[in-house]
């Protein structure tokens, strides 16, 4: 692969480990890490948020492809994708040519129990505002196919620390 081209990307719900997991394994690949959702909170000047609080999840979603498509073409390491990334079509289309190209899209798998105490359910999390659990069930519920069709490796995350995760992805990517 290109040492522009992600060595892995990682997707997955919130609170299944994109972010502390890619930095860990980022570490064990020597390599940078890369989360897209700070790459919009930094286009944008502001929390993830804030951007759908002011301007809307559709201007959010632009930001957020155009974040990804970026880091694809650009990130030679490890990257983390926002968790409803993968719904743009885009993005998808993205993702799969990544992939047909020997890319490694992981999906970090994780229970809605297994995420509760990761995600905390907070107001950090726009699309879990009202009652978090059940919105997280649903999200969940609508994005799985998604991860599972565009996922190259599936890794739970459940009842495993982010580094026992990141050993596992590690010992299947690397040379």
């Amino acid at each position: 692969m290109s040492p522009t081209v992600p060595r892995v990307v990682l997707t997955g719900p919130p609170g299944s480990g994109k972010t502390t997991v890619g930095r860990i394994l980022a570490d064990l690949l020597q390599v940078p890490f890369r989360d897209t959702d700070s790459d919009v909170e930094r286009s944008a000047g502001k929390p993830v948020a804030d951007i759908f609080l002011d301007d809307g999840e559709p201007h959010f979603r632009a930001l957020e492809r155009e974040a990804v498509t970026t880091a694809l073409a650009t990130h030679g390491g490890v990257l983390a994708l926002g968790g409803g990334a993968v719904m743009d079509p885009l993005t998808q289309d993205a993702l799969t040519g990544y992939a047909s190209d020997g890319g490694v899209v992981v999906f970090l798998d994780v229970s809605l129990a297994g995420a509760a105490p990761r995600v905390g359910f907070n107001q950090a999390r726009p699309l879990l505002v009202g009652n978090p659990r059940a919105r997280w069930a649903e999200l969940m519920a609508a994005r799985r196919p998604t991860y599972d069709r565009l996922a190259t490796l599936r890794v739970t995350s459940d009842d495993r620390t982010a580094r026992q995760v990141a050993d596992q992805i590690f010992s299947e990517v690397h040379p």
